[in-house]
């Protein structure tokens, strides 16, 4: 008996795995069509003899991005919408340039997990723990150091050097998604209510107004 439970939970763990992330692939490769009258859950695949080595290559990570906006950094993303390749693949990637004093706000990727590498710089990390703990786990990296995200966990960076930061972000999905935490609260369309808002944060209408009004 004692046996049939242990394969039990060890198949209930196997399944959970599973699904706790991109489908696999059941081909070599399944560039995505993603101009096709077809919706499915991820992208129909695009016909293999018309395939090539463009679908699987991106380029422009070496460009320096844009930080002159008010949070102070640019992402530059490489999903299946930048590489038609990475459909069914399960991964993904992105190039982060950070102001001096920048921050990637705090957000959340739905889809995947996601591990930071510090290519040049040094930037303060960090993302917090579900209800009710609500922890927040943070450490300065430095240059060459890594860091960790777990799925679905609010995480921000922010550059805490004399210069300007770069980072390199790997995520667990050929579409991790991202909220904005800040953008989905106050930038919605249409706008949540701010009778809501303000019992939530527990601060005045007049407040939430001002914030709704930036975004």
């Amino acid at each position: 008996m004692a046996t049939k439970l242990l394969l039990l939970g060890f198949l209930a763990l196997t399944c959970s795995l599973a699904s706790a992330s991109d489908s696999s692939p059941l081909q070599d490769f399944c560039v995505a069509d993603l101009n096709g009258p077809v919706k499915v859950n991820g992208f129909a695949c695009k016909n293999a003899m018309a395939v090539q080595a463009s679908d699987f290559s991106f380029g422009g990570l070496h460009i320096t991005g844009n930080t002159s906006n008010p949070v102070g950094s640019k992402v530059t993303p490489v999903t299946v919408a930048q590489v038609a390749g990475l459909n069914t693949l399960g991964i993904s990637l992105a190039r982060i340039d950070y102001a001096p004093k920048g921050i990637n706000p705090p957000h959340t990727h739905p889809r995947a997990s996601e591990i930071l590498t510090v290519v040049d710089g040094s930037l303060e990390v960090g993302f917090v723990t579900s209800n009710p703990d609500n922890r927040l786990i943070a450490k300065v990296l430095q240059k060459g150091d890594v860091f960790v995200f777990p799925v679905g966990l609010i995480h921000f960076q922010r550059n805490v050097g004399k210069g300007c930061a770069i980072a390199i972000a790997a995520l667990s999905s050929q579409n991790p998604g991202v909220i904005t935490i800040a953008n989905a609260v106050f930038g919605s369309k249409p706008d949540i209510s701010t009778d809501i808002l303000a019992k939530a944060f527990q601060v005045d209408k007049s407040v939430i107004a001002k914030l709704q009004a930036k975004f």
